[in-house]
């Protein structure tokens, strides 16, 4: 088994390098969307919310808010931490499970919070996806992340600059996508020959 864990800040592109890395092989695992899909599905989850913010956290269907749930996190560090250590052994059950099913094959995970949660130790390389502080910012308010919530949230990761220095590899997505999926060439050969 060969893990890549992928790494960057929000906006930058780990989901699109990730994409690019399961059209050349790989085996793909977003963590976001095991959240979005599953976690936030379960009654465990679903009730500790209930517990911790009420129907606060509850749209009218009775789904978890993510929005909701998201202004309460990236306003309070307490309520992010607790959030996390609700979710993440959950993330990481659903990662062992994904790789008990391909246990000689080359796995691609996405991992926002790669360095600050200490996971680098179970990975074979780490690979940070960056662009500029300024595109960050303008992809966010695309996605229709207003500009100073972007901010919030990006202040509550490690600092890019950080991730870059931490990482084994470094993808530059600031160009046209062909130069992107030309440095994931390169990875998947570097990684290759590793």
């Amino acid at each position: 088994m060969f893990r890549v864990g992928i790494t960057g800040g929000m906006g930058c592109g780990k989901s699109t390098v990730a994409r690019l890395l399961e059209s050349r092989g790989f085996r793909r695992v977003d963590s976001d969307a095991i959240v979005r899909d599953r976690v936030l599905h379960e009654p465990g989850v679903k009730d500790a919310l209930r517990r911790r913010w009420g129907q606060a956290a509850f749209n009218l269907a009775g789904d978890v808010d993510r929005g909701a749930v998201a202004g309460r996190v990236f306003n309070d560090d307490e309520d992010r931490r607790w959030m996390e250590d609700l979710v993440h052994p959950r993330v990481f059950a659903a990662w062992e499970e994904a790789f008990a099913g391909g246990p000689s094959d080359r796995w691609a995970v996405e991992v926002p919070l790669l360095f600050e949660r200490g996971l680098e130790k179970g990975f074979d390389f780490t690979v940070c996806v960056a662009l500029s502080p300024e595109q960050q910012l303008a992809r966010l308010e695309e996605r229709g992340i207003p500009r100073a919530l972007a901010g919030r949230r990006i202040s509550k990761q490690l600092p890019l600059a950080q991730k870059i220095d931490r990482s084994d590899f470094v993808l530059w997505n600031d160009g046209a996508p062909a130069f992107l999926e030309a440095q994931v060439d390169r990875l998947v050969r570097s990684l290759a020959a590793a």
